[in-house]
């Protein structure tokens, strides 16, 4: 029986969000400093009602300058790499697409190992040249993916094909880049394992910006995706141009990709995990996937910092604790999938 869910319902949509604001105020109320949940409450709804706080002011510290703004990076980076991923695979129409698939982690991978290894000692900068080089370094290679396979003829495959090349031509000036300097390369590898253990409420601010206006205009486009889904030339007969759409929406669902990627670092199967679990749940209709990816996009990736800041006395990378349970996901569509097409 087709799906029928093409419209995102209320409903639905309300238990996500109260869902994600659950796990923001578990996230916000329990780290690894341990100040007692009932404190931080406390604390909490004195800010918000004038009240008197049972915190000290280095505790009070904890809460507001690392871990909320901590907790809020990773619902923003969370929520943009889920919902690029849903617009990759619309766009691909491919189940396994994800926000790196065109160079974006790639050309963030270079940058940064360029940055790390050429001027390491850079200091002084409103925002750190790391994140910045990141940020273009992503959206760098994606342009050039984008320019490649629109010279060979701007079809899906040969843009798809355009991605492949360019992520393996980047990630050997990356791999050249660290052979210079080999002292730099567990730098490098910690960044590319991705974490927000250094997340300021700067950071905050540098990201919010572009995962809005991407957010904005991919869940504009919910509906086009839609209609790309049934093929070029049904959208072209309903006097759409395919060609465009593709261009917009793959234009801002980089720009949020390298937006998390500049603060975060390299997080993997986020992008495939969250867009796959909302489709089970609640519809294959964009309309429904777009949003709801967001939604629980942000809440997954809270939930797995969380993990990466409590469960061992050291904090562990957040894009191994991805991995752990992204890798077990993918697998499995990656056997349904063989089952489908058989």
């Amino acid at each position: 029986m087709p799906d029928t869910r093409t419209r995102l319902r209320a409903p639905v949509l309300v238990a996500g969000l109260v869902v994600l604001v659950a796990v923001l105020l578990f996230a916000a109320l329990v780290g690894a400093s341990d100040l007692g949940w009932q404190r931080v409450l406390a604390e909490i709804w004195a800010q918000l009602t004038g009240g008197q706080s049972p915190l000290s002011a280095r505790e009070a510290a904890i809460v507001w300058q690392l871990r909320v703004p901590r907790v809020l990076l990773a619902g923003i980076v969370g929520a943009a790499l889920a919902v690029s991923g849903a617009t990759f695979q619309g766009v691909f129409r491919n189940p396994l697409a994800d926000p790196y698939l065109l160079g974006a982690a790639a050309g963030a991978g270079m940058a940064a190992t360029l940055v790390v290894v050429f001027a390491p000692a850079v200091s002084g900068w409103v925002v750190g040249p790391l994140p910045l080089a990141a940020f273009a370094g992503a959206l760098g290679g994606v342009g050039l993916s984008w320019l490649v396979g629109r010279s060979a003829g701007g079809s899906t495959s040969t843009l798809l094909l355009a991605g492949v090349a360019v992520a393996s031509f980047l990630t050997a000036i990356q791999t050249f880049a660290q052979q210079l300097n080999t002292e730099t390369i567990r730098q490098v590898y910690t960044w590319m394992l991705g974490g927000l253990n250094v997340s300021g409420w700067r950071e905050v601010l540098i990201a919010v910006p572009y995962v809005a206006v991407a957010a904005v205009v991919l869940c504009l486009s919910a509906r086009l995706l839609d209609v790309l889904a049934l093929g070029d030339a049904e959208a072209a007969s309903l006097g759409l141009r395919p060609g465009r759409i593709r261009l917009v929406v793959l234009a801002a669902a980089s720009l949020a990709t390298a937006a998390a990627v500049s603060v975060s670092g390299l997080i993997g199967f986020v992008g495939i995990v969250v867009p796959h679990v909302v489709r089970m749940l609640a519809g294959a209709s964009y309309r429904v996937v777009i949003p709801l990816s967001l939604v629980g996009g942000a809440a997954f990736l809270v939930l797995a910092d969380q993990l990466a800041r409590t469960v061992m006395p050291g904090e562990l990378p957040l894009g191994v604790v991805t991995a752990f349970t992204g890798a077990p996901f993918f697998a499995w569509i990656l056997r349904s999938s063989r089952r489908r097409f058989s």
